[in-house]
């Protein structure tokens, strides 16, 4: 199957990646490990669906800046389009900060991404389009949860498959499960990792957390960290092992896992290849600091 045109709605940020080498000293140096770079859990995926030969086009909101420039040169090097509207407040940024266990804490200012305009990213789908995913944080935010539903619903009265990654799960219990299923409810798939399924569904376990998703989207993919993956699609089911051999940083796993099943899914592979296809688009992430594959 030809690779598919697909537009994701996303954050434009800058990633400072921070890894302490020594306990933390607080009013003094403290040797780490640091990177930076191009940002943006929904760029992390729209990278990860390039790989798989789609051609994807990536809308946000961004100042103009030099954060505009890395962003827009590193979607570039993972052949990926832009499609970015300018606004006079300054780009993303979000520091994350790396534990020896690789799990992060992470401090973000959102910046330009809560400008996100709905006539902006309507635009930008009037030209044909086969898939459209809308990142989670789009949803989260109550300044541009407007213009994300508003593109779900788009995608669907255009006949189109669309879907949502949950992303985030403060934000989530912030605003309620109940409104960002309202928020979500056009989507024809949800992405969710173990802890946010739990939370958005209210069920004690991932199988109940399964089951009532499935009610409300067509598809469900639950990421498990070391425990692998989960999906169901109609009657259809699967569930995969993990492949992560070695975590330094899980900065982007979960991205790049959701785009490679995306990807695979929509290049017309089963369940299972595509799951197994994500488990190991995760661990080459995990692998380094910062990694992206």
């Amino acid at each position: 199957m030809t690779g598919r045109r697909v537009v994701v709605v996303g954050d434009v940020m800058l990633d400072v990646l921070v890894k302490p080498t020594a306990p933390i000293a607080p009013t003094s140096d403290t040797p780490s490990r640091v990177r930076i770079g191009r940002g943006g859990s929904g760029a992390n995926l729209a990278a990860s669906l390039a790989a798989f030969g789609h051609d994807v086009v990536y809308v946000g909101a961004c100042g103009d800046d030099v954060v505009r420039q890395v962003f827009v040169d590193g979607l570039r090097d993972s052949g990926v389009a832009a499609a970015l509207q300018v606004t006079g407040t300054a780009t993303g940024v979000v520091v994350a900060l790396v534990g020896d266990d690789g799990q992060r804490t992470m401090l973000t200012d959102r910046g330009a991404n809560s400008l996100l305009d709905e006539s902006f990213v309507l635009a930008q789908l009037a030209e044909p389009f086969d898939h459209l995913h809308v990142s989670g944080y789009t949803l989260l935010d109550a300044s541009t949860r407007g213009t994300g539903a508003a593109a779900l619903r788009r995608a669907r009265e255009s006949g189109r498959s669309s879907s949502v990654d949950v992303c985030s799960v403060g934000p989530l219990v912030e605003i309620t499960p109940e409104v960002f299923l309202v928020a979500a409810r056009e989507a024809s798939m949800l992405f969710a990792n173990e802890e946010e399924a739990l939370t958005l569904s209210g069920a004690g376990d991932v199988d109940g957390a399964l089951e009532k998703l499935s009610r409300a989207f067509g598809e469900v993919v639950i990421t498990r960290g070391p425990l692998g993956a989960v999906a169901r699609h109609a009657r259809d089911g699967a569930v995969v092992d993990a492949q992560s051999d070695v975590v330094v940083d899980t900065t982007g796993a979960g991205d790049a896992a959701t785009g490679a099943y995306l990807g695979a899914r929509l290049n017309g592979e089963a369940l299972e290849v595509s799951l197994t296809r994500a488990m190991a688009a995760s661990a080459t992430v995990v692998r380094g600091l910062g990694s992206r594959g």
